[in-house]
């Protein structure tokens, strides 16, 4: 079956901390990808995890983008899960909190896509990238000139080549 380009595969995307489905980019993928599964996640990091795996059990040929928050729950589901991962697209990731410590000693072999904004005052780029390139050996970097949020990048990036 093909969708939007791609063959067999599910599309998911995970939004941040503060944030939802209804946010800027879950409006953007739900226009522009109507198969994306774009689900709203609240509560602990470990019940926002409990909700992904259900949501995506079963599930193999997965595209993960995450935002922020959504970002570090996509790296964690890709180390947990990468078999059933095809490719990762992070955007501005919470790589650098405790909670992704247990995974720096992985190495793993999953596409990763990471576009993080050189003014983010939220999420630190270069210590992201460090963890980044440790864990994810596929590793596609991006520092842009842009904000945490990338409002400005975002729109632009070619999500027909990326998902």
């Amino acid at each position: 079956m093909r969708r939007n380009g791609a063959i067999g595969v599910t599309r998911v995307f995970i939004h941040g901390l503060e944030s939802s489905s209804q946010g800027a980019k879950g409006v953007f993928f739900r226009e522009r990808y109507p198969d994306m599964i774009i689900e709203d996640f609240s509560g602990s990091l470990e019940k926002r995890m409990e909700k992904l795996n259900g949501v995506l059990a079963g599930r193999t040929d997965l595209i993960l983008v995450g935002s922020s928050f959504g970002g570090l729950m996509a790296a964690i589901y890709a180390c947990e899960n990468e078999p059933r991962v095809k490719r990762v697209i992070l955007l501005a990731p919470a790589l650098h909190v405790p909670d992704f410590a247990r995974f720096l000693d992985m190495r793993v072999n999953v596409p990763v896509s990471l576009f993080h904004g050189r003014n983010d005052d939220v999420v630190p780029p270069a210590a992201v990238k460090a963890i980044a390139e440790k864990v994810f050996e596929n590793l596609d970097y991006h520092l842009v000139d842009d904000d945490h949020s990338l409002h400005v990048t975002f729109p632009l990036m070619d999500w027909k080549a990326l998902i």
